[in-house]
């Protein structure tokens, strides 16, 4: 695709980039697919669906209590436990306000940990990068923020989020839609969002203004961006994923190049 050699202009060292369609194949790259990068919050992403095959298996439930008192499953996928960005803090009472929260995504992971006995980058290792042959990517740390992937692997991760097979339609189709509608919070790098929509794990663009995604991109857009310099959103309405990696942290570049080079890429694929 022509539009992925925006990405040469970039100010990055390092940069790959990958468009993926609807059938799951490589629309087109640029960069070295192999190069790992770390993902920051992208991590996110394989978490939650980690956290969605647990939900699949019976090993956990989305309303089951979890987190700070009040809290559920569901509620610290959503970034709607009240649980403070970095810290082991309640700053609102679940379901009223979207706080952003590492520490909802590490309680998280600590509950499936408990409700499977498996250590949790084992059960991450073993429900999503076994079956999608994500050989490269790795979870050392944080389930928050500490993957490590490449351009490939997120390849095949993406074509999964464009044709769900390790979770039901149901299910997935409820993670990448809004839960709990209506609140309102900071998209961290963008500023304050009335209403910050937010799906199970996945950050919905709907209306947001700014946005790291482009104009073109439907409402129904799902994804992460991270403070690498990283991202990875579907539009399900044009069947077209997009990845990008790169070395150099997120910043007011990111937020200018970013939606241009998803406009080009939704705009040569004819969405």
């Amino acid at each position: 695709m022509q539009s992925l050699a925006l990405v040469d202009g970039w100010p990055v060292d390092t940069v790959a980039t990958t468009v993926v369609g609807r059938d799951g194949r490589v629309l087109g790259s640029r960069g070295d697919q192999a190069q790992l990068f770390p993902l920051a919050s992208v991590t996110k992403l394989l978490t939650s669906y980690a956290v969605l095959i647990a939900v699949e298996e019976g090993a956990v439930e989305l309303d089951e209590p979890a987190g700070p008192e009040g809290a559920t499953v569901r509620h610290l996928l959503a970034h709607a436990s009240g649980l403070a960005m970095s810290e082991d803090k309640v700053q609102a009472q679940p379901g009223t306000k979207r706080i952003y929260s590492n520490k909802g995504f590490e309680a998280l992971a600590e509950h499936v940990q408990q409700a499977s006995g498996i250590p949790f980058n084992a059960y991450l290792a073993e429900a999503v990068f076994a079956p999608l042959g994500m050989n490269d990517t790795t979870l050392k740390g944080s389930p928050a923020h500490a993957g490590v992937s490449t351009c490939a692997d997120l390849s095949r991760f993406a074509a999964e989020l464009l044709a769900p097979t390790l979770v039901s339609g149901q299910l997935f189709g409820e993670a990448t839609t809004v839960v709990f509608p209506g609140l309102n919070g900071v998209l961290p790098g963008f500023g304050h969002q009335k209403p910050n929509d937010w799906g199970l794990g996945f950050s919905i663009r709907d209306h947001k203004s700014p946005h790291w995604t482009g104009q073109r991109n439907s409402p129904d857009t799902f994804g992460h961006f991270g403070q690498s310099g990283t991202f990875l959103w579907v539009d399900p309405r044009a069947g077209i994923a997009t990845i990008a990696l790169t070395d150099r942290a997120f910043g007011e570049w990111a937020a200018e190049v970013w939606p241009v080079l998803s406009d080009a890429v939704l705009e040569e694929a004819g969405a």
